[in-house]
């Protein structure tokens, strides 16, 4: 019997597996004409595995490995940090390695969010539930609720600045170094306003 730790790196595989998959499809063929059936098909998976891993079609798109590394990298980051400086410490780790396919990935996924209306009204409720992940773990660094009025107004500027940070870096045609803009971001909002 495989141990719990296989089977989840098998799960992991085959969730990232439909999602290059369905990317691939959506280049090719463009976003509202494929089906998730096509997607299935692809990945060599049926339409009711597709439904395991992903809800809709939208989280296809929607979904990625990054948050739950980033929330790790942000509630183990050195102790002495604050909350706005372990967040920047996170991000700059967690995404110091995205290049190559990984970089290509992340484009395509938010050039469909920011292209596609069904993509770009699911990414709201995205970022609810980011902001609400991200106040969940400051709770963890802080040891306050996670409902605490202060954490969650922390959360969504801090979800608002690395927001910002995306459109600049489409503005500028992914010229710059996505990590480097959050990182300015979040560094505005660190330093406050007058």
């Amino acid at each position: 019997m495989s141990s719990p730790g296989l089977r989840e790196r098998k799960k992991q595989k085959t969730r990232w597996s439909i999602q290059e998959h369905a990317l691939r499809l959506f280049r090719e063929q463009g976003y509202d004409q494929t089906t998730v059936d096509q997607i299935a098909a692809a990945a060599e998976v049926s339409p009711s595995t597709f439904f395991r891993y992903f809800k809709t079609k939208e989280d296809v798109v929607l979904q990625d490995e990054y948050d739950p590394v980033l929330e790790k990298l942000f509630i183990s980051a050195p102790e002495d940090l604050a909350l706005i400086p372990a967040l920047r410490h996170a991000v700059r780790k967690g995404l110091a390695g995205l290049v190559g396919e990984e970089r290509e990935k992340m484009l395509q996924r938010t050039d469909l969010m920011m292209a596609v209306p069904a993509l770009r009204m699911r990414l709201v409720d995205n970022l609810i539930g980011a902001t609400e992940l991200l106040a969940s773990a400051a709770a963890k660094r802080t040891g306050l609720p996670a409902t605490d009025f202060r954490l969650r107004t922390f959360a969504g500027a801090c979800i608002g600045a690395m927001l910002t940070a995306l459109f600049e870096w489409m503005d500028t045609d992914r010229t710059e170094d996505i990590a480097e803009l959050i990182d300015r971001s979040l560094a505005e909002l660190e330093a406050g306003w007058a």
